[in-house]
């Protein structure tokens, strides 16, 4: 294995699908000449010419839209919007068409669209660069959700993204792309809808949404080290579809849930899986679920108050000791 950062995994998925498959191609603001906002194609302009690395103009709406008509057409465009929150000017193409077009056309259509989208806060980029809206994505019937939160996961879902039938949202967190991490060499694919299990435990479940699943084993490390308390750490890599089952299993051994994600408290996807879980293991659950989320307001720019909005290690080991208080030795 080879060991690299998460921006390089995904270049080299973009790259060896692009070699695999002729009619893959990129395109979105400044990804061609600049190499990307976070240089995730760089050197891929060089290689495959402009005619697959395309520059767009600043207009959403349009890029998503061009690559919705490209997919119906027979091509695998790979849409990237420089980041998640301008994705909302380009909703209509994503919820009206890219979604709903081979529902519509009875499957005669398929729209096999990636669309590549940074998120999450961290960088000081404030409200209009840093969100999470992972769950309105997750909530749309006929797109798929991935969210990788290591380099090997960033490449093997990516390149299954790509040679998937149907549109694919692909978050990435922005402070994970220069997370390092060995990543196989050979064609290294991740299915969707196969969740992680990043580390075994008995005590509790903690599933963590991209960089919190990194934050989950942290306050794993944390709460066996220093309260005797063994958490198993769930990383679902796809929220459409949801690998709940390892979810499930993990909880009715544990009995007790924590759910950690950077978006915000009301409908957000914690939410959804605390429902999931409520629903189809209540009868295995010894204390309420508890959800560990950003701050209910738009992310600040502060970096005090910007770290202040963000889930930390502490916060998930505080959820932990509440819903395990007086359960254990």
């Amino acid at each position: 294995m080879a060991t690299m950062r998460m921006r390089e995994a995904l270049n080299e998925a973009l790259r060896e699908e692009m070699e695999r498959d002729e009619s893959v191609f990129l395109m979105g603001e400044d990804i061609a000449v600049f190499e990307g906002a976070f240089k995730v194609t760089q050197g891929l302009m060089d290689q495959f010419g402009e005619r697959r690395v395309r520059d767009t103009p600043i207009s959403e709406n349009t890029i998503v839209g061009t690559g919705v008509g490209a997919a119906m057409a027979g091509l695998r465009p790979v849409v990237e919007l420089m980041t998640v929150n301008f994705s909302l000017l380009a909703f209509d193409q994503i919820i009206n068409h890219a979604a709903a077009i081979p529902y519509m056309f009875n499957g005669q259509v398929r729209v096999p669209l990636v669309i590549r989208m940074p998120g999450g806060g961290g960088h000081q980029l404030g409200p209009t660069h840093s969100h999470s809206f992972e769950a309105m994505f997750l909530q749309i019937p006929g797109i798929l959700v991935a969210c990788p939160s290591t380099a090997a996961d960033g490449k093997g879902l990516l390149k299954t993204a790509i040679r998937d039938d149907n549109p694919v949202i692909f978050v990435e967190h922005e402070t994970l792309y220069g997370i390092r991490g060995e990543v196989p060499e050979d064609d290294h694919v991740v299915e969707f809808g196969s969740a992680a299990v990043r580390r075994e435990g008995s005590d509790v479940t903690i599933v963590g949404i991209l960089k919190m699943a990194h934050e989950a084993e942290r306050a794993a490390e944390t709460l066996a080290a220093e309260h005797g308390v063994e958490a198993e750490v769930i990383d679902p890599r796809t929220l459409r579809p949801l690998d709940l089952d390892t979810i499930l299993d993990s909880v009715r051994k544990t009995n007790r849930a924590v759910i950690v994600e950077e978006g915000w408290p009301h409908g957000g996807v914690g939410a959804n899986l605390a429902a999931l879980i409520q629903e189809q293991a209540f009868d295995h659950l010894d204390a309420p679920i508890q959800r560990v989320t950003g701050a209910d307001v738009p992310m600040p720019y502060s970096k005090r108050l910007e770290q202040s909005a963000i889930p930390h290690p502490e916060h998930i080991v505080s959820a932990v000791l509440e819903t395990t208080s007086g359960a254990l030795p």
